[in-house]
């Protein structure tokens, strides 16, 4: 995975009565890629106005523990290393997709296809490493036989791509590299980059432990200097032998700050750029609004105090009661503190700005499809049909002055050539239409509950759940996006007496099916494409195919059966068959109250983290909840340690609803298969899930994928991508739903810097304004 990689590491129906038909993904043109959703935000500026020299200190979470970018324990800040001294072939752009990088590359192209593929690559004659010797063909060699897996001795994450090749040798000359395939590989601009001396690659001992804590010989604008762990810095200096435009700084530093640290940090001027969240931007903003104002801050920890208030404080203060008034002093004093010091931290702050764009990754709701309800696909899709995604986008990014558009695709963002919106493979959102799915699937309102017990005299988990938190755990405001409960657990939706839309008849195109895929089948056919009955034989049955209503006629259960399966391209799976009511209050049970099956509620286990940097999760997820309950299902809120999280929850599949994002990748093919992957037993009997955190896969997903990793033509390689997204769609076990925002707080004067979107840092650009400067445009090649 390069360090870029590593940086971004995310169908519309034709309505009409009871037929739905699905545009074929990936049949649209480049168009359709469109635009990002936001572009960069660093202040640019051409070279001539920017300073030589200076330090800037850049915050990480965390210094690197490694810095081989191909290691299991690579982070943010190796990528950020790398990507600053180290050779990339390629880089991304503002709009996300792979350019060829001039300093490193004169050319490269695929310049034979029979009877294998073959890439020539000519480098830039004026490319060495740091110790003055040529970049050559030796180092792609010896960085092909690290990366190759053939050898268990080199400690490597993954050896995608690098697998594919059958050899590496010179060309006319060392600067001429040819790479030839054992298999077709599209996505070879992903390849070598970062790149590696052979110093490091060329033996186990030196790639698993050589540069873990330095790199000695590198090639790029900068070079790494130091690394003081105890200062919490490491520290890049100007290359000296570095032949393309030469670094405006002397040094960057990157500083080790936590997240929660942050605006203590900027504050005090330790920092120049980092990453904040939405409360700190906030604060930023505030700070520039009250510069000038005279008098006590209007926010903060005393802008709740009223004169009520201060007057029983100083009352109790000064009172007879010398146990409470020494209290209420002590209280005083150390409110007063507090005010003081964010009064400071407010004046420090007036010294940056906010630069916002979004992320390249999007945030999800993940569904666990490995057991309980969400194994049925029926249910999951219900889930993903009573989600507004719109509004959902619009809470997180519109207060942020962000654009609010959900993603509409698992492996692009807008702007990305593989980008298409897929959404429409499930379909709008539609609160009658998702109970009917879960009324298909079984789960009816009012049903019986049975209270059985355990052999040890405890209540038998609900169907979903596998908290232990009480029963009786208070239900959250529902306005504030906050549980007033103080156990991190709480259950919506447990009966709030609110009308539904009972009686409501689904159409929905089951009843047609056999027309429909005629229709697919012609479109398929005119576009060049393989037929969809073809491509059906080689899927899995569906594992939930039999309707639950057992009154319907043999034909109407065959017709919804087939209905189901080609639906895992489009839209008939994500209706209930024709004539499937959405449920009607029962006798005796509140009007849309929570759903039952075999004597078990619909209760899901909402995973969160706990930590302050997570305050939006929660909104997000507290507002799911509500939409989740309009079809009666419960949730079952558990706030777990930000530690704990991902390791503890998510990827041992200890979760039912879980929110956790994705980077997007200019090369999907290779980088998101095993976000995708179905799972499969491993030899000691357990499953290997990848990356597939939900555990819902397909055989025919993992086909797509293959197919476009080793298709040569680029358009067709993306037309694979976007069907395997529609297919993902389809199986509605991850729903995007918002590209994350990106905010970065940044010296007024620091050009070339800031929010960087999807593109690549030129870190030789970045640096401090000259005096009475403005940013004005792009840098040139001065």
């Amino acid at each position: 995975m390069s360090h870029d990689r590593a940086r971004v590491r995310s169908v519309v129906f034709l309505a009409t009565g009871v037929l739905a038909l699905p545009a074929l993904a990936g049949c649209s043109s480049n168009d359709e890629a469109g635009r990002p959703t936001a572009g960069r935000d660093v202040a640019p500026a051409a070279r001539d106005l920017v300073a030589d020299g200076g330090t800037m200190n850049w915050a990480v979470d965390a210094l690197p523990e490694t810095f081989n970018s191909f290691q299991a324990d690579a982070d943010e800040g190796t990528a950020r290393v790398a990507g600053a001294v180290l050779p990339s072939l390629f880089r991304l752009d503002g709009q996300g997709r792979a350019q060829r990088n001039a300093d490193f590359l004169e050319s490269a192209e695929v310049v034979e296809n029979e009877p294998r593929q073959v890439v020539l690559y000519k480098l830039n004659q004026q490319a060495v490493w740091s110790d003055g010797r040529e970049i050559g063909a030796d180092d792609f060699a010896a960085q092909w036989r690290a990366l190759s897996g053939k050898d268990t001795a080199y400690w490597t994450a993954r050896n995608a791509g690098y697998d594919r090749i059958e050899k590496i040798e010179r060309g006319a000359n060392n600067l001429e590299v040819r790479v030839t395939f054992a298999k077709p590989y599209a996505d070879w601009r992903s390849l070598f980059s970062p790149l590696y001396p052979k110093q490091v690659m060329g033996t186990p001992d030196s790639f698993n432990d050589g540069a873990r804590r330095k790199l000695k010989v590198t090639a790029g604008p900068f070079a790494l200097a130091d690394v003081d762990r105890k200062a919490d810095g490491v520290t890049l200096t100007r290359n000296p032998r570095w032949w393309g435009r030469p670094a405006k700084l002397d040094k960057l530093v990157l500083r080790k700050v936590a997240p929660g640290e942050r605006a203590e940090a900027l504050a005090k001027g330790t920092v120049d750029l980092a990453a904040i969240d939405a409360a700190q931007a906030g604060r930023i903003a505030l700070a520039a609004r009250d510069h000038g104002t005279q008098g006590p801050l209007a926010h903060g920890p005393g802008a709740a105090l009223t004169p009520g208030k201060a007057l029983r404080s100083w009352a109790i203060a000064h009172g007879s009661d010398e146990e409470a008034a020494e209290a209420e002093t002590e209280q005083r004093a150390k409110a007063a503190k507090a005010v003081q010091k964010y009064a400071t931290e407010q004046a420090g702050l007036r010294g940056y700005v906010v630069r916002k764009s979004l992320e390249p990754a999007y945030t999800q709701l993940a569904l666990n499809g490995s057991e309980g309800p969400l194994a049925d696909d029926r249910v999951r899709r219900a889930v993903a049909r009573a989600l507004n995604r719109q509004e959902l986008a619009r809470t997180v990014l519109k207060p942020l002055g962000l654009p609010a558009e959900p993603v509409g695709s698992h492996l692009a963002l807008a702007g990305q050539q593989a980008y298409a919106d897929n959404s429409g493979a499930l379909g709008e959102q539609d609160t009658a239409e998702a109970r009917a799915l879960l009324a298909d699937a079984g789960w009816v309102p009012g049903g019986p509950l049975k209270d059985k017990k355990d052999k040890d005299g405890s209540k038998e988990k609900t169907a979903g759940a596998e908290s232990d938190a009480k029963e009786s755990a208070k239900k959250s405001k529902k306005d504030s996006g906050e549980d007033s409960s103080d156990d991190g657990t709480y259950i919506v939706g447990e009966d709030d007496g609110k009308p539904g839309d009972n009686g409501t008849s689904v159409l929905a195109p089951a009843p047609a099916a056999a027309y429909q895929r005629a229709v697919l089948n012609r479109q398929a056919d005119a576009l060049g494409l393989p037929r969809e009955a073809d491509k059906e034989k080689k899927k899995e049955p569906a594992e939930h195919a039999k309707s639950h209503a057992k009154s319907h006629a043999k034909s109407r259960s065959e017709a919804h059966s087939g209905a189901r399966d080609q639906a895992k391209g489009g839209a008939p799976g994500a209706y209930a068959p024709k004539g499937t009511a959405a449920p009607k209050a029962v006798a005796g049970a509140p009007a849309a109250g929570p759903l039952a099956k075999d004597g078990k509620p619909l209760t899901l286990r909402f995973v969160l983290p706990s930590g302050e940097g997570s305050e939006s999760l929660r909104t997000v997820a507290d507002r799911i909840s509500r939409m989740l309950e309009k079809i009666g299902v419960r949730t079952e809120t558990a706030k777990v340690s930000d530690d704990s999280y991902f390791k503890d929850h998510i990827a041992s599949g200890q979760y039912d609803l879980a929110l956790y994002s994705w980077p997007a990748s200019a090369f999907p093919a290779t980088d998101a298969r095993p976000i995708f992957a179905k799972p499969v037993p491993a030899a000691d009997g357990s499953l290997n899930v990848e990356q597939n955190y939900t555990r819902v896969g397909t055989d025919h997903i993992d086909q797509l994928f293959d197919q476009a990793a080793g298709e040569l033509d680029e358009e067709t390689a993306r037309s694979l991508v976007r069907k395997a997204d529609a297919r993902i769609w389809a199986e509605a076990g991850s729903i995007p739903l918002y590209q994350r925002p990106q905010l970065m707080a940044s010296r007024p004067n620091l050009a070339n810097a800031g929010a960087f979107g999807f593109q690549a840092p030129d870190y030789e650009d970045i640096g401090f304004l000259k005096p009475g400067a403005k940013p004005s445009g792009e840098p040139s090649a001065k």
